[in-house]
């Protein structure tokens, strides 16, 4: 078992969160700076108004320019990565987010959905042209930096406390497929993919796992379901990344903290597929450091590491 960081490893397609292009904030030598100003993206991340309302919209996005523009704004990222990491150490990322949160990003999570009743074709169109999009920066970037990796992930959080944020159907028809021909463009490239989503998703996990062909997951929160959930339904399968709810790094005391992460190491130890232990979420900046390190740390000790 490795203990892990659970923070997000990679630049995301919009650099910044969630969005899918880099919004102004960010300078006017980025991304946004070199698009319209309506192209930029931003509902999830900045609360923005969306790029994407109408077919004319769709049609009119430079969807074919944003590859070279990602590779131009974050090549030099990857490229400072290579050269400063230790020797032997390698990275667990890649383009950061995924179609779910990209399409949510451009459009606006209300007018998705009401696209489904409006414009059902647009609606399957965004997803399908914003996978295409994201085939070609993953190709570059595995062409490019594979060696640097040794998981490839993206983050696309799916659901909610209770369910997913769209119908299964829906998640099933529109987004694990193009899940499906990013992850087997990483599979080519010799690497296991990790997903990492948020939310209640196991009315679709099985079609992930199968249809997606992921190698491990990511993010879990006990208000959802206990770690070991994952683990005894989806761990012969699958690897689970994770463990330790993120709530327990801000608000648990260190003694009880200990405790946790023992118990979730015992339940995992035997008997399952591969485990990395660590936050079941981002490390937000308000996590006491000494908290993670206690963490992993304790996770070390449990192993039989010399500390």
């Amino acid at each position: 078992m490795r203990a892990f960081c659970g923070v997000r490893h990679a630049p995301s397609v919009g650099g910044e969160g969630s969005c899918a292009i880099p919004t102004k904030r960010e300078g006017k030598h980025e991304l946004s700076a070199r698009l319209p100003q309506h192209c930029t993206g931003g509902a999830i991340g900045n609360h923005a108004d969306t790029a994407i309302k109408t077919r004319e919209d769709f049609e009119k996005y430079p969807f074919d320019k944003v590859p070279a523009l990602y590779a131009e704004r974050f090549g030099p990222q990857f490229d400072a990565l290579r050269t400063h990491m230790p020797e032997g150490m390698k990275a667990i990322g890649g383009v950061g987010n995924g179609v779910f949160e990209i399409t949510q990003d451009l459009v606006g999570y209300e007018n998705l959905m009401l696209l489904t009743y409006d414009d059902e074709e647009l609606y399957s169109d965004l997803f399908k042209r914003v996978g295409a999009m994201m085939r070609e920066i993953w190709s570059w970037f595995l062409r490019n930096y594979a060696d640097v990796f040794c998981v490839c992930r993206f983050g696309d959080d799916l659901g909610y406390k209770s369910a997913t944020l769209m119908a299964p159907d829906e998640i099933r028809g529109h987004i694990i497929p193009e899940y499906a021909k990013i992850v087997s463009l990483v599979h080519e490239a010799g690497r296991p993919f990790l997903l990492h989503s948020c939310g209640c998703i196991f009315d679709v996990f099985d079609d992930i796992i199968n249809v997606a062909r992921i190698d491990a997951k990511h993010s879990n929160e006990d208000a959802i379901a206990p770690f070991s959930r994952w683990v005894d339904e989806y761990g012969d399968r699958i690897g689970n990344f994770g463990g330790v709810d993120t709530d327990h790094l801000v608000r648990t005391e260190d003694e009880e903290l200990v405790k946790i992460v023992r118990d979730v190491y015992e339940h995992c130890k035997t008997g399952h597929g591969g485990i990395a232990i660590g936050s079941g979420n981002s490390i937000p900046d308000y996590v006491d450091v000494n908290k993670y390190v206690l963490m992993t740390r304790t996770v070390r000790e449990c192993r039989g590491d010399k500390l």
